[in-house]
């Protein structure tokens, strides 16, 4: 397969956006955006993020030892974008501060975690990193998405919104609808654009 071909295939995947934040070696703040992110253990906390071999701060993830994973709302869209631009101040006019740990965190995020750089693996073109977490914090917010090449977000679906959807289909069906179950009344999410 082709990359291209393969892209699309994982577009069908959506993700959550982060902007991973660590230090050059002068103590200058840097980062990307990325959704190749994940939780990977909870004893001992672990995460893991795979950056690009490409990227122009890839060589600081090592160097600082400490990076942390902003995770974004879908309120900061043009942080994700910001973070994505090559050739640009990537702090420049984002509000921003350095945690207890000296690690560049972002403001106004959904949450972030805060590691230690641990071992680094060959993935092709990224390098996939594990993180030991030393500190991680959440807001409850609602998330930025990516799916299918295009920022997202959550949108509440009303159970008056899936009954008349399932009606039509079951009556293009020339079918009976199924009993309602019992969680027919609980909302669920989808994404939108």
């Amino acid at each position: 397969m082709d990359a291209r071909e393969i892209r699309h295939v994982m577009g069908h995947f959506a993700t959550g956006v982060t902007i991973i934040t660590t230090k050059d070696k002068a103590g200058v703040p840097t980062g990307i955006t990325a959704n190749a992110f994940s939780s990977l253990s909870l004893d001992p906390p672990l995460v893991l993020v795979c950056i690009d071999k490409k990227a122009n701060c890839y060589d600081c993830f090592e160097d600082s030892g400490l990076f942390a994973v902003n995770l974004l709302g879908e309120h900061q869209e043009h942080i994700a974008n910001r973070f994505a631009t090559k050739g640009i101040e990537k702090f420049q006019d984002i509000a921003w501060h350095m945690s207890g740990n000296d690690i560049p965190l972002l403001d106004e995020t959904i949450g972030y975690i805060e590691c230690t750089v641990g071992p680094g693996y060959d993935g092709g073109d990224h390098t996939i990193y594990l993180g030991q977490v030393i500190h991680a914090q959440a807001a409850g917010e609602r998330p930025l998405l990516f799916f299918k090449g295009k920022y997202q977000r959550l949108r509440k679906r009303t159970r008056s919104a899936w009954g008349a959807r399932g009606r039509m289909r079951w009556a293009r069906a020339g079918l009976k609808p199924a009993p309602t179950p019992p969680c027919a009344g609980t909302s669920r999410v989808e994404t939108c654009p």
